[in-house]
């Protein structure tokens, strides 16, 4: 009798050391899935059949991963009710996060070393840098937290990775505009600017398969000085007749005049003068948090 109740308890035991490892692996999963599919709708039924759990188990799992999401600054997870609900991860950053990355860059960028001829800077380590881009694009998208953005456009060269990065957090496509059209765009549109620094003449292309008719684009650069460069990007969203849901830059460079664009956000900007360097931070910790976003 004895040893069939120690073999009763063991049983039990096990079954219930069994549970609480289906339970981790079952959040540790649903915390990836959910990380790697920013802004998307995933259903109660699909993590119930994934892991041969009842949906009340899963709702308990959201719950967690909501409250832990939250607690943590990794962002919001929405859940949706009803038969055709579930959960959506929208990532976001909070201030001080933002605060001490933008404090990070200052004093990195304020390197005498950094300074290039023509009042430049030199950045493109930092752009290179999968850590810097991952918090870049994460700060940049929280700005668009409550705004629908349908395609993140940049121009060729130093852009694509930010634009990337900002693209992967927002969940949705983004697409290069090129100064020379590639015979594998196929027909493009193309558009003349005039360069807010050199004042002279440049062109850019896009392809017409890129962006559709109606969509809302968020233009992201690296360095903005006199805006031309953007100028002649929210030209083309006009030709593509779409919507600009904004524009965002890594940094802001001097400019003695006035810019071709008034309404952007930046996390730095660059005085150089007499070739020192001096960073301050860009207009966007007080755009984006002046309200309590967090």
């Amino acid at each position: 009798m004895l040893k069939l109740t120690l073999q009763l308890t063991l049983k039990k035991t096990f079954e219930v050391k069994m549970l609480k490892v289906r339970r981790s692996d079952r959040l540790v999963d649903m915390t990836r899935y959910l990380l790697e599919r920013p802004h998307q709708l995933v259903s109660l039924t699909f993590f119930a059949t994934r892991y041969e759990s009842a949906k009340s188990s899963i709702s308990e799992d959201l719950t967690i991963l909501k409250r832990t999401f939250q607690a943590r600054g990794t962002g919001l997870l929405e859940t949706v009710p009803g038969a055709a609900g579930g959960a959506r991860f929208i990532p976001y950053i909070l201030r001080e996060d933002a605060q001490h990355f933008v404090d990070e860059m200052i004093t990195e960028l304020s390197d005498a070393d950094r300074y290039l001829p023509g009042g430049y800077v030199y950045m493109s380590d930092i752009l290179g840098r999968p850590s810097a881009l991952r918090q870049i694009g994460r700060i940049l998208a929280t700005q668009y937290l409550n705004q629908s953005v349908d395609v993140v456009v940049t121009v060729a060269t130093k852009g694509i990775p930010l634009a990337q990065s900002v693209a992967s957090y927002l969940n949705v496509p983004f697409v290069i505009v090129r100064h020379d059209s590639q015979i594998t765009e196929g027909s493009t549109v193309s558009v003349n600017y005039v360069s807010g620094s050199s004042k002279r003449i440049e062109r850019m292309a896009l392809s017409k398969r890129s962006v559709k008719p109606g969509s809302k684009v968020l233009i992201v650069d690296d360095y903005m000085k006199g805006g031309g460069t953007v100028g002649g990007l929210r030209s083309l969203v006009d030709e593509f007749d779409s919507q600009l849901a904004g524009v965002a830059v890594f940094a802001e460079g001097d400019f003695e005049g006035q810019r071709t664009v008034s309404k952007y956000t930046s996390l730095l900007k660059i005085h150089t003068q007499d070739e020192k360097i001096r960073v301050t931070p860009g207009n966007y910790l007080t755009q984006i948090f002046n309200t309590d976003n967090n």
